[in-house]
């Protein structure tokens, strides 16, 4: 971070900068990260929040100071806050001081940056619709330069499009997952239902029990259902010499 350029550099030189850092990050937090890491550099900050909007709601995914309770469960309305109202207009907000008395500004007690002087949002947009908002903030008044909104506004248009695509990426690992879950919980209930004589339902229940009892999920008591069945057939099959 130490040599990451800053306001008064290029815009070649802040559009390599940028894809570069982008190209290197994997999943979905990684790219919100090098976001975080970009723009609070770019514009010296105390506070930088990323919003992504899921569904009708902004959720709160990435956060330069560390918010493990609240990141991915914070959330607002699209309309909701300061956040809510640039996702809904699709423009950016610059308050110096005294943000928390902005009529627009939603206060929550989990957020110690809600107490900060300074805010700035500017909206992520992918093909001419918002996907999140970056947020800066300053634990003192500061002056919002017209180059820094718009290089921040820029930095919005540019990675609206890289969070999108990582997000939905995200989205769809999670689908697969899913199905490969209830393929193996499919295949244990017919191991259980054949070696037990159980019913499917109460299959079903045998290894939610296990999974609650064991604390482990599903997925892992499947798995081990159907390695001691692998296990009992090889050692059933006559070895051939």
């Amino acid at each position: 971070m130490d040599n990451l350029i800053g306001v008064e550099d290029s815009p070649v030189d802040l559009l390599h900068e940028i894809g570069g850092r982008l190209a290197t990050a994997g999943e979905f937090h990684e790219v919100l990260d090098r976001v975080v890491e970009f723009a609070s550099a770019l514009v010296k900050c105390d506070s930088c929040l990323i919003y992504v909007l899921e569904g009708e709601h902004m959720v709160l995914r990435a956060s330069r100071n560390a918010h493990p309770e609240i990141v991915g469960r914070l959330k607002l309305r699209v309309g909701q806050g300061i956040t809510g109202w640039v996702a809904e207009h699709h423009e950016p907000v610059a308050i110096t001081d005294k943000a928390a008395q902005d009529p627009r500004f939603q206060f929550f007690h989990e957020l110690p940056e809600d107490s900060y002087e300074a805010f700035l949002s500017v909206p992520l947009m992918c093909r001419g619709r918002v996907v999140g908002a970056i947020n800066l903030q300053h634990r003192l008044p500061h002056i919002y330069k017209r180059k820094e909104i718009r290089l921040i506004s820029a930095i919005g248009f540019l990675v609206g499009a890289e969070i999108e695509l990582a997000r939905m990426e995200e989205v769809n690992s999670n689908l697969t997952d899913q199905l490969l879950t209830r393929k193996l919980v499919e295949r244990a209930k017919g191991i259980l239902q054949r070696e037990l004589g159980l019913s499917e339902e109460q299959a079903y229940l045998a290894l939610q029990k296990q999974s609650r009892q064991k604390r482990k999920a599903m997925k892992e008591i499947a798995e081990a259902i159907i390695l001691s069945e692998e296990v009992r057939e090889n050692t059933r099959q006559p070895s051939v010499s």
